[in-house]
């Protein structure tokens, strides 16, 4: 086995506070460290992992495409990235895709699409209404247009055209409105804001709103899309058609992959505008097609809808047993209220016992499962859970 003390983990940046402890394996929903001690994930790479820990599907995808073609630059096609932006073109409501390395990278290239697109049709119009409590990325942009208590100080200055208002509060967005708007970006479900689902008819209401003042809708699906809720998107959920999405983490299934997509009237971005230098590069483009060809079955769906109703289900057991708080969210993308603010010392008193789970905020834990998981590990999950959150209880003033 080895050991943590052979390893100089100084070299690293800290950036955040990490256990004594380096995952060596992942299979499914199951990862093991370099102790050999095996762990139950239910965070998977902050809801990455659709498929699971290295699924055969992944590593087939990797093995054939590396064998023939890695990176030839952007300044070219390749044939992955076509096929990959077919099919999600011909799977949802948009025309164009551009495909970047991670999410913020997207919602950065949604940002300039849309400024872009205000020049060009709507008077250099540059200003964007965001919801408190969002999360958008790490770049200085997407920082700016999160709604995230904690990034409220940092790397100022930021960047400057972003408003924040309340989710689902329309008459806030009205209020929001003026000549210089050109974009609302919205998360169907807040993530890191402890999964905080924007409201169907509110979805709707801002659909019908932003065409009223000729502004476009950004849905921000970085953590929502490609299966998650349920369904293929998260915009499907309230049955709208926004003007430009985002997608990361699940696109990929654990490899650097993410996409901004557009409909025709919107792409208007000229050679010279937008690019990277390993944007749809087909190593990871070839991936992607792997895990949509997946996720995109219908009964594929149909099976997150019914093990989201499970996991729901179980931790509403749960909670009234232990009288808890709310459960609250939509297909695997669950949070249980703990009912104090307790959450970070459950999260590290479950790891001890094996557990993964994640406390987006301090009184709620957040489920992200892989995509596939089962009613046996669900049952294992909540069965590890529950004792956990029972000593934290007792234990804490």
């Amino acid at each position: 086995m080895m050991n943590l003390k052979d390893l100089s983990i100084d070299a690293l940046m800290n950036i955040t506070a990490r256990p004594d402890l380096v995952f060596v394996r992942g299979e499914g929903a199951w990862l093991w460290d370099h102790e050999g001690t095996q762990y139950l994930d239910f965070i998977q790479g902050w809801a990455v992992n659709c498929l699971g820990h290295s699924p055969k599907v992944i590593q087939e995808a990797l093995v054939r495409q590396s064998a023939s073609l890695i990176c030839p630059s952007p300044a070219f096609y390749n044939e992955p990235s076509i096929r990959l932006a077919q099919r999600i073109t011909s799977g949802s409501v948009f025309d164009r895709v551009f495909f970047t390395n991670c999410g913020a990278e997207a919602n950065e290239g949604a940002i300039k699409l849309a400024r872009r697109w205000g020049q060009k049709r709507k008077n250099g119009a540059a200003n964007f209404i965001t919801f408190d409590n969002s999360f958008h990325g790490r770049t200085l942009a997407t920082m700016s247009a999160s709604g995230k208590p904690q990034f409220k100080p940092l790397f100022e200055p930021k960047v400057p055209g972003f408003t924040h208002v309340a989710l689902n509060d329309l008459a806030a967005v009205e209020r929001a409105i003026d000549e210089r708007t050109v974009a609302v970006m919205i998360e169907p479900v807040q993530g890191e804001a402890g999964v905080i689902p924007a409201e169907t008819p509110f979805l709707r209401r801002l659909r019908e709103l932003t065409r009223e003042q000729e502004i476009l809708l950004i849905v921000d699906e970085v953590q929502t899309g490609y299966g998650r809720l349920g369904t293929m998107w998260g915009y499907e959920v309230a049955g709208i058609e926004p003007d430009i999405m985002t997608l990361g983490k699940g696109i990929g299934g654990g490899v650097p992959l993410a996409a901004l997509c557009a409909t025709e009237a919107v792409s208007v971005f000229e050679p010279g505008d937008q690019g990277g230098t390993y944007n749809g590069n087909p190593l990871m483009t070839a991936v992607g097609c792997a895990v949509y060809d997946t996720v995109s079955q219908p009964a594929f769906l149909k099976n997150v809808e019914d093990q989201g109703a499970y996991l729901v289900a179980g931790l509403r057991a749960l909670s009234q047993r232990l009288g808890l708080g709310e459960v609250r969210g939509r297909g695997l993308l669950i949070a249980l209220e703990l009912g104090r603010e307790i959450g970070a010392k459950v999260v590290d008193r479950a790891r001890d016992r094996g557990l993964l789970v994640n406390s987006p905020r301090p009184g709620t834990l957040r489920f992200m499962p892989a995509l596939n998981v089962s009613r046996e590990e669900i049952d294992r999950m909540l069965a590890l859970l529950e004792p956990v959150i029972v000593a934290e209880r007792d234990t804490a003033p």
